[in-house]
């Protein structure tokens, strides 16, 4: 099919509905550049989009529902976009920039860099099987049972809400803020840092420097495996949280923490209180910190 008819294709339906009224476009495959360039109120079904760049750039009020994306920019510079059931293959890259209100569920994006500079995004049950440096410089973000595996997702978003997210990938979420994360859990070297105002809670996190250079950062009922975690943070709280395997931690942090576990080593924290069922090894140094500005509290495990 030429270019010409694959546009054709696409916007004919279009171009013959009502006011008001979707058209549809049903067992298609488009291909070509711009396939269905400026499509609107347009319900797409089992459509493969083939070879060619940004098939839907510029479309509005648009339904996607088993649908294929196979090359690069599908989603461009779109507004009220829902896509059901749906994939993107690996070649489908930077597959959603600049898009306002998109909605998606049951889907699988296989490629990465997707979803930058986004506004009001829902992810409902999806596997974001290669993520990296996808979900940059979004703002309004809802994520619910997401999955992803990828390097340095999340950076510099805001008013992220997500539960149920797994996430396996270092980096995360660096210079974020606004952020609700729980019932969730996190493989993740590196996570959150330079970011503000992030909560998580219920989630369990597992990697070495978490928070550093974060200011509000706030765990509650979690579970933190951190080399040298939770350093140089400013107004950190924790919450019934544990640390297991955790070492030199709070190293210049101003910190509020109540943990129920034992803690292996702390490090120089700048100020605050640390009340837990024990440190393992304590270093306050004189020279580094005022060693009285800090409050160590043992509890008792049952109390």
């Amino acid at each position: 099919m030429s270019q010409s008819a694959a546009r054709s294709s696409a916007q004919s339906p279009h171009t013959s509905a009502h006011d008001g009224e979707h058209a549809e476009v049903r067992q298609r495959r488009l291909t070509g550049e711009r396939a269905a360039f400026f499509a609107e109120r347009t319900a797409f079904t089992d459509v493969t989009f083939a070879d060619g760049e940004s098939p839907l750039k510029h479309a509005s009020g648009i339904d996607l529902d088993e649908c294929w994306f196979q090359w690069k920019y599908p989603l461009w510079y779109c507004d009220d976009v829902t896509v059901r059931r749906s994939t993107w293959l690996e070649m489908a890259r930077a597959g959603v920039w600049y898009t306002n209100r998109i909605a998606v569920e049951d889907s699988t994006i296989e490629a990465p860099k997707n979803f930058r500079r986004c506004r009001d995004v829902t992810l409902h049950n999806v596997d974001l099987t290669h993520a990296d440096e996808t979900l940059w410089s979004c703002t309004d973000v809802t994520m619910e049972n997401v999955v992803a595996r990828g390097d340095y997702f999340g950076m510099n978003c805001e008013r992220i809400d997500a539960s149920n997210f797994r996430l396996v990938g270092n980096y995360p979420f660096d210079g974020a803020k606004d952020v609700t994360i729980r019932d969730s859990r996190l493989v993740s070297k590196d996570a959150f840092w330079n970011t503000r105002n992030v909560t998580v809670e219920h989630s369990f996190i597992c990697g070495e420097y978490l928070g550093w250079n974060s200011e509000n950062l706030t765990l509650v009922d979690c579970t933190i495996e951190s080399l040298q975690g939770l350093c140089y943070a400013r107004n950190l709280t924790l919450r019934h949280c544990r640390l297991v395997n955790t070492t030199l931690a709070f190293e210049y942090s101003t910190v509020d923490a109540d943990v129920d576990s034992t803690i292996d080593s702390v490090i120089n924290p700048s100020s605050g209180t640390i009340r837990s069922f024990g440190i393992g090894e304590l270093t306050m140094d004189p020279a580094r910190i005022d060693p009285s500005a800090t409050r160590i509290e043992t509890k008792e495990e049952h109390a």
